[in-house]
């Protein structure tokens, strides 16, 4: 809760790379070449490995794709490099098969592993028709596992929040019980089958939502006594500054708690951009070991529920407190929300050591307090100071504050303040928050925090977009898609549009999407609003404009 300490798990290994245990948090990345083209992704693996991955993964849609992998594994060695290769594997269960005996390490998704394709249809199954499905998938994964112990192949269990099947939909609906128990269904067999070479992704595009089923996972995986190393990400961040701060809280709120293994910051840009950022984030946790031991109350569920958590009850001060929309405070002259000047502004450490503070607090609920932390562990320094007050019974709002002059480059900062930020907002502890850092415009920090509001869900001022970081797969160029599509609808605001490559996590994504705009087949496009197809098989090069036609009349008819 206060300090930071790395969960413990168990050590997986991947080729000459071992995720878990004591080793520190790897990096990876996945291709976007077409897998059959060798060369090409052969050249890319180099660039992302270049750039200061571990680990690489590349889509194998079928076994051409598949044994395609052995030609590409045999390229990198031929230039001296020796990175362990991951098959990403959808849809086809017997592809995965042909993999293991290739790469070292296979991906599947428990979604679609066994269960056909989502279907967005209600279905209905007794206890025993839901039990012979299980069944199914122990039938059909046990060969699979005895395929990867002979050739020492690890896997990773990776689930979508786009792409829970229809079986687990019915029982669990779209929630965290369904995206861990679409795993722990897995986990078990394996457990059965004393498999161990596991690594574990449980990813969605909402942030809080990824947050709160990581979390969710690892209590579970405790209660059955697993202890399996974690990959995070946050899948369909997006681009540029988007992408960045998004990956960063969602990734930066569970490094914060000792959460994670192997990470990979999921970008729509050239996959070798994506190392550095992650590479940022390792780093920023890693001197987070350093910072002075600190302590805090004893907070039960009903003050604080990590996988649940509730808005922290606070009094009315303006725009501040009772539930209202986050803060961005500061300067009004700066386009913040509230203006700071006059409020009791204190360091974290005067606040821990000052009694007086605290009863002058009581005594004044009006009088928000702005909390600074300025050690190497902001996180545990704020929690500890507001589960104090509210255990005290203080219901002053709170601004919590944190200086990143200590960043050198502005993605730095951005990086930093997300992760720091992020999990404040998305367990609902705070009134407001303040961005300091003396090299940049104070109009650029107070758009930041406004960006990390709306990263972390706790406010939207700007459309979002829910875009995919392209791989093998993609039927079109998505990143100057992308492109284009935001800039034809950046005018628009509190919309959430998806621009997916394919129809693996795309569909399922757009349930939390307004509008959509899916590739469908080579040099076509599906346009969906919400989880809905409302316009299918459009020529790529009219799609865009399709899109945006089709947005504007719904938005005139509502």
């Amino acid at each position: 809760m206060y300090n930071y300490i790395r969960r413990k798990s168990t050590e997986c290994h991947v080729g000459d790379i071992t995720i878990g245990g004591e080793n520190p948090i790897r990096v990876q990345s996945m291709t976007n070449t077409n897998t059959n083209d060798v060369e090409a992704s052969v050249a890319q693996i180099e660039r992302i490995v270049d750039a200061g991955a571990d680990i690489v993964r590349l889509t194998a849609q079928g076994k051409k794709e598949a044994l395609a992998l052995k030609e590409i594994e045999a390229g990198i060695h031929r230039d001296g490099y020796n990175v362990p290769l991951v098959a990403d594997i959808h849809f086809n269960a017997s592809v995965a098969d042909v993999a293991a005996e290739v790469v070292e390490k296979v991906r599947i998704n428990p979604g679609n592993y066994v269960d056909p394709g989502r279907t967005f249809v209600k279905l209905e199954f007794t206890d025993e028709e839901y039990a012979q499905e299980i069944e199914k998938i122990r039938k059909r994964f046990i060969p699979f596992l005895n395929i990867c112990k002979a050739h020492h192949t690890a896997i990773r269990l990776g689930v979508n929040h786009g792409s829970l099947s229809d079986r687990i939909m019915s029982r669990y609906g779209d929630t965290p019980a369904g995206m861990v128990e679409s795993c722990m269904e897995f986990l078990r067999i394996c457990v059965e089958q004393e498999f161990s070479d596991v690594v574990i992704s449980i990813k969605a595009s909402n942030t809080s939502v990824m947050v709160r089923t990581v979390r969710l996972l690892v209590q579970e995986m405790d209660k059955e006594g697993m202890h399996f190393p974690l990959h995070l990400g946050v899948t369909e961040a997006g681009d540029a500054e988007d992408g960045r701060i998004k990956s960063a809280v969602g990734i930066g709120a569970l490094l914060a708690d000792g959460i994670g293994d192997t990470i990979r910051v999921s970008l729509s840009e050239d996959p070798e951009a994506e190392i550095p950022v992650a590479c940022q984030l390792v780093h920023y946790f890693e001197e987070r070991a350093m910072h002075k031991r600190l302590d805090g109350p004893n907070v039960g569920l009903n003050l604080y529920n990590p996988i649940e958590p509730q808005r922290f009850k606070s009094a009315r001060v303006g725009k501040l407190g009772d539930g209202q929309p986050v803060c961005v405070c500061g300067s009004t002259k700066f386009g913040a929300d509230v203006n700071i000047a006059g409020m009791m502004n204190y360091s974290l450490d005067e606040l821990n050591t000052d009694d007086s503070i605290f009863e002058y607090l009581i005594e004044h609920p009006q009088t928000p307090v702005i909390a600074r932390a300025n050690n190497h562990n902001p996180v545990g320094a704020w929690r500890a100071f507001l589960f104090g007050i509210r255990q005290m019974g203080c219901v002053n709002p709170v601004i919590i504050s944190r200086d990143y002059s200590f960043c050198k480059t502005w993605e730095e900062v951005q990086l930093c303040a997300a992760a720091d930020f992020g999990v404040m907002l998305i367990d609902q502890l705070v009134d407001g928050i303040i961005i300091n850092q003396v090299n940049f415009p104070t109009e650029k920090l107070v758009e930041l925090a406004f960006n990390i509001l709306q990263a972390s869900r706790a406010r939207f001022t700007k459309t979002e977009y829910i875009s995919c970081p392209s791989c093998g797969r993609t039927l079109f160029d998505l990143k100057t898609t992308l492109a284009r599509i935001k800039e034809a609808t950046k005018d628009l605001k509190g919309l959430k549009i998806g621009v997916m490559g394919c129809i693996v996590n795309g569909p399922g994504e757009m349930a939390d999407a307004d509008y959509g705009y899916v590739g469908a087949g080579p040099g076509l496009v599906s346009l969906y609003k919400g989880k809905q197809c409302v316009q299918k098989g459009i020529p790529a090069e009219e799609a865009v404009q399709r899109l945006l036609d089709f947005i504007r009349a719904d938005q005139e008819s509502c």
